[in-house]
């Protein structure tokens, strides 16, 4: 089956935490291109929550991918906030710690959500869903 994706196409990937090891893992994780039917990414990285909300309102961001237990503002929040207040909110996945949390990824509004300790694999497939979600939502125009 041929890509879709051109290869000049690429989708900005959103990376909070303020863990550098958690975003460390996420990049790595995301790799070049997390599918061979989606777009290379670009993976832009933030450890504060001005920042994170900085980059989702500029309109730039595909897909973000949010630690939920970042500090002091955490994911889920963010999440939130960013559901109610950003216009055309990029799809969200959440990172979350504790399978007790996923009920507050529900409330946080996170389009998927993945537990730690990080598997690469289901947080590359999370990450490609997304992005062929985001692609539908704009007419698989391209992004950038």
């Amino acid at each position: 089956m041929a890509s879709d994706a051109g290869t000049d196409e690429k989708m900005r990937v959103l990376v909070y935490s303020d863990d550098a090891a958690t975003r460390e893992k996420v990049r790595l994780a995301i790799g070049r291109r997390p599918a061979v039917d989606v777009p290379f990414v670009e993976v832009v990285e933030c450890a504060t929550q001005p920042k994170c909300v900085q980059y989702l309102d500029s309109g730039e961001i595909d897909v973000a991918v949010l630690d939920g237990e970042a500090r002091p503002a955490g994911g889920m929040g963010v999440a939130r906030q960013a559901k109610d207040e950003v216009y055309d909110c990029p799809p969200i996945l959440l990172i979350v710690a504790r399978r007790d949390d996923r009920w507050l990824a529900t409330w946080s509004r996170a389009d998927a959500v993945i537990g730690q300790p990080i598997d690469p694999v289901a947080l590359a497939d999370a990450v490609a869903g997304l992005m062929r979600q985001r692609l539908a939502s704009r007419g698989s125009l391209t992004t950038r």
